[in-house]
């Protein structure tokens, strides 16, 4: 259970702690959490009342009241000659209620950093152009941008894969599309600005349960998460120098998250971007050693214990771990003032699958597990895995997995929206298919949505597996 505000909300322990942030960014976690988890008391309720003469109007005041919505009459108006269809009013209350987040999110911009622009400009001063974040798809990391790293989501590229293990090819497309916008544009700056693209993987671990509570990927074993995500750096950059120059424009970044407090472990590159897996800087420590210290001091203190680690770290990327680790520290605080030493749902608590590409929105632990693909086959291995984690969460209880398939198109482009609902089908038919016997069960239902990201506007739904209409 989540602990409500104090009055102390907005003050913080830390010198370097921003708590009036801390206090608005748990204010929107707990409303948006607390919408999807009245669905289950709710239903429960529903059921309750299934034999009863005035049950639907019952219901519909039992739903507005708790979800803020009413339930589909066409399901509830059958209940009388059948046994009420709590399978698909389970996946017909998370959908709708995704879609009221998204709403939400698009139309009033809850978590807009108002530094974005600032943070761009601090980028280029350290020497980078572009900020391009790999992490888990682990629902425990889906807020690793926004929270654990307190970043601009507009300024930050992520995209998550399980383990971390990016698409080394997708991540090529993406440098090379970042290179001719700079050539061709300027943007965000022009190509003889000597900044350069930092590429990012951020494993995890856990610190309450490491041998259970890891990354599943890796079989819990931190040590082999560390070193596949450096590899998986590595053999980026080299297609980098082999496919167009020299790594010059290429630098890498290795970040370790503990799920349980989100604090960060940093891996010190040296002055030629080397990465040593034992020469890290873990954000509890920092914490420590800069809590009776003034903002001033602790600056300092950051900066001496990163070169402790890594005498040659270059000064950019210094300056720019230092930003890392400070902004981290504020999330630190926020898991220990609203949740205690650690999260209680150190496991997976995931409410839906988001599957395709897009997904900007979700930026909350243990919201959504990430499956980003253009086809189900090209990412089997990721979304079996979230199938396997929700067979727990859910089927285990009779519930449904909810899957929100997702494709963000580009306005612009001609037939651009066309394909991305050609994608949607095309996955939702593999998804249903590879999974036939959830299916056929009722323990899998699919939403098809789409989105033009340079419209800047709401979600779009195409259609769902359920009868009845979001």
């Amino acid at each position: 259970m989540m602990r409500p505000l104090t009055a102390v909300s907005g003050s913080a322990d830390h010198p370097l702690v921003d708590g009036f942030e801390n206090s608005h960014l748990y204010q929107y976690e707990t409303s948006v959490k607390k919408a999807f988890d009245a669905i289950v008391p709710t239903l429960k309720k529903v059921s309750a009342y299934q034999h009863e003469e005035d049950f639907v109007v019952r219901v519909q005041t039992v739903a507005m009241q708790q979800l803020g919505f009413e339930l589909p009459d066409e399901i509830l108006e059958n209940a009388w000659v059948d046994q009420l269809d709590m399978r698909s009013l389970f996946a017909w209350c998370v959908f709708k209620t995704y879609h009221r987040f998204c709403d939400d999110f698009f139309g009033k911009a809850p978590l807009n950093n108002k530094n974005a622009e600032g943070f761009q400009s601090f980028l280029q001063q350290c020497g980078f152009h572009t900020l391009d974040v790999s992490p888990c798809a682990d629902g425990r990391l889906a807020h690793a941008i926004r929270y654990v790293l307190r970043l601009p989501i507009e300024a930050v590229r992520r995209k998550s894969y399980a383990g971390a293990m990016f698409d080394i090819d997708n991540s090529i497309q993406k440098w090379v599309e970042t290179e001719m916008l700079r050539y061709r544009e300027g943007q965000p700056n022009t190509a003889d600005a000597s900044t350069r693209y930092l590429k990012t993987v951020a494993y995890h671990f856990s610190s309450v349960d490491p041998s259970h509570e890891g990354c599943a990927a890796h079989g819990s074993d931190d040590a082999k998460a560390a070193a596949e995500g450096l590899n998986r750096l590595l053999a980026f950059q080299q297609a980098i120098e082999n496919s167009f120059c020299c790594g010059a424009s290429i630098d890498l970044l290795l970040l370790g998250i503990d799920t349980d407090t989100d604090a960060i472990k940093v891996h010190i590159p040296d002055a030629n971007g080397n990465i040593d897996l034992d020469k890290f800087v873990d954000a509890r420590e920092v914490y420590l050693q800069t809590q009776r210290l003034s903002a001033t001091e602790g600056m300092q203190r950051i900066e001496q214990m990163i070169r402790n680690v890594q005498e040659s770290v270059n000064e950019g990327m210094l300056k720019l771990i230092s930003k890392l680790l400070v902004n981290n520290l504020s999330q630190i605080e926020y898991v220990r003032r609203y949740f205690g030493s650690n999260y209680k749902d150190i496991g997976h608590a995931e409410r839906f699958i988001g599957a395709g590409i897009g997904f900007e929105e979700v930026q909350l632990r243990n919201l959504t597990y990430f499956a980003y693909l253009d086809t189900v086959e090209e990412s089997t291995a990721d979304f079996d895995v979230g199938i396997k984690i929700f067979s727990k969460l859910n089927v285990a209880n009779g519930l449904p997995v909810p899957v929100v398939i997702r494709f963000d198109y580009h306005g612009q482009v001609p037939g651009a929206r066309e394909r991305a609902v050609e994608r949607c089908q095309r996955v939702s038919d593999a998804v249903e298919s590879r999974y036939g016997e959830l299916a056929e069960k009722g323990l899998l239902h699919t939403l098809l949505v789409i989105r033009d990201c340079n419209a800047n506007g709401q979600i779009e739904i195409l259609g769902s597996s359920l009868k009845t209409a979001i």
